[in-house]
């Protein structure tokens, strides 16, 4: 059993969302009083890759990566009917029902309530957002539902494995069919540095600390720089959104609205399917949990990468972490209340 599936929610984990509040205050006063500082910030880029954020993303990113044992991969076949379920919320309802949620909400319902230049970039976002399954914080999630830890671990290494080669596709599908367009050589490059470059370069570390036996002590080590490059991100990005959010400081909770309905949803469908193919209670819990879950790092880097700093796109994916762990936790809730019913279900099931 990988040590990474025993970790407990830590203390930044935790109180995620008070952070974000955090950062929003610190980051629109900062814009609000250096103005021009982070117009300079701003200008610091390569191909459209802002290199002060590049480099923080990777900081961010590529801890969380480390943790990944592709190694773990011949599992999947230990667990077919619960990887199947998950594998078909991830990547075959998840990113076409936020699509979709994006569109009746921030094109429908909210359109009058919201910037209009702002609207394709909001659905944008919401599809980046979706469109990565959750790897860092899956593991915690499991453990609070008591998951089976070979499942998590497998999934998450399957789940990765598929968003090396399925992001861009996908993320370029929904676009074009919501009327967005990007360029592919950006999406492409987009990819190639926040996914497939880190993943080479953490297994590379990983294969290193373990060959040295040094891999519990490098995740110590490295683990509050991630959460502190995510944070100073977040900062950068309200210190150039704070006139914005100053000016309708609504948008945020409007956001909110899809991301909920969207992660309830899919918990719901998956945890529901489990049952439905007979699964136990330890593969349900955490394949609910990875359906609902999202790699908001990668969606806040790709988001600034496609749709730059002060985008709608870049602002809806912050609302995902700021939302991320206390849904999270009430799905955790809800899942563990329910384990009674949900195995005497099973068993009912099958003494008919």
């Amino acid at each position: 059993m990988s040590a990474i599936t025993q970790s407990p929610i830590g203390f930044f984990e935790r109180y995620l969302s008070a952070w974000v509040a955090l950062c929003i205050l610190v980051g629109i006063g900062l814009g609000q009083g250096l103005p021009e500082l982070f117009k300079l910030i701003g200008t610091l880029e390569v191909a459209r890759v802002n290199l002060p954020v590049g480099l923080l993303i990777w900081v961010m990113i590529i801890p969380m990566l480390i943790r990944i044992d592709f190694g773990a991969l011949h599992q999947v076949r230990d667990h077919l009917k619960g990887i199947g379920v998950t594998l078909v919320i991830n990547w075959l309802v998840k990113p076409f029902s936020m699509a979709l949620l994006g569109w009746i909400f921030i094109r429908g319902l909210f359109a009058d309530l919201l910037p209009a230049d702002q609207l394709d970039s909001y659905v944008a976002g919401l599809i980046l957002l979706a469109a990565a399954p959750c790897t860092a914080m899956v593991f915690v999630w499991s453990r609070l539902v008591k998951g089976d830890p070979y499942f998590t671990l497998s999934q998450v290494a399957l789940n990765d494995l598929i968003m090396v080669l399925a992001f861009a596709p996908l993320v370029a599908l929904l676009l074009g069919v919501s009327s967005i367009l990007v360029p592919w050589d950006t999406l492409l490059t987009s990819v190639l540095l926040y996914i497939v470059v880190p993943v080479i370069l953490a297994q590379w570390l990983r294969r290193r600390a373990l060959a040295r036996g040094t891999l519990d002590a490098l995740l110590a080590r490295i683990q509050p720089w991630s959460m502190g490059a995510l944070l100073l991100t977040l900062v950068l990005l309200f210190a150039f959104q704070g006139e914005a959010i100053l000016a309708q400081p609504l948008v945020i909770a409007l956001l909110a609205v899809p991301i909920l309905i969207q992660v309830f949803f899919n918990a719901g469908l998956a945890y529901w399917l489990n049952r439905l193919v007979g699964e136990k209670h330890a593969v349900a819990g955490p394949s609910a949990l990875i359906g609902a879950s999202n790699f908001f790092e990668l969606a806040v880097a790709a988001a600034i990468s496609l749709f730059g700093f002060h985008s709608g796109a870049a602002l809806a994916t912050v609302v995902g972490v700021l939302i991320e762990v206390p849904v999270m936790l009430v799905v955790v809730r809800i899942v563990n209340g329910s384990q009674a019913w949900y195995e005497q279900s099973n068993s009912r099931e099958y003494t008919q």
